[in-house]
């Protein structure tokens, strides 16, 4: 991986949740709690669940800000 040793890759094993998603690969922990959450033009795989009377954006399935190669892209839209 071109990232691993880089500032734009984290992963945290030693954390109790490690790995918090089903992967193939080292998540990148960087954005463990991830800053489009609440955005409506989010590129990751989440769904809209209703609890309680509240939609509510599921993202549990989501590997988008943990993957790598996607760094650049989570860059650009937090500077949006």
């Amino acid at each position: 991986m071109e990232n691993k040793n880089s500032a734009s890759f984290f992963a945290n094993k030693d954390c109790k949740y490690y790995p918090c998603h089903k992967c193939d690969e080292d998540m990148n922990c960087l954005f463990c709690y991830c800053p489009l959450y609440g955005r409506d033009d989010c590129p990751g795989d989440y769904r809209i669940i209703e609890r309680d009377g509240k939609r509510i954006k599921d993202c549990s399935d989501c590997m988008w800000p943990h993957m790598a190669k996607n760094y650049p892209e989570m860059i650009k839209l937090l500077k949006q």
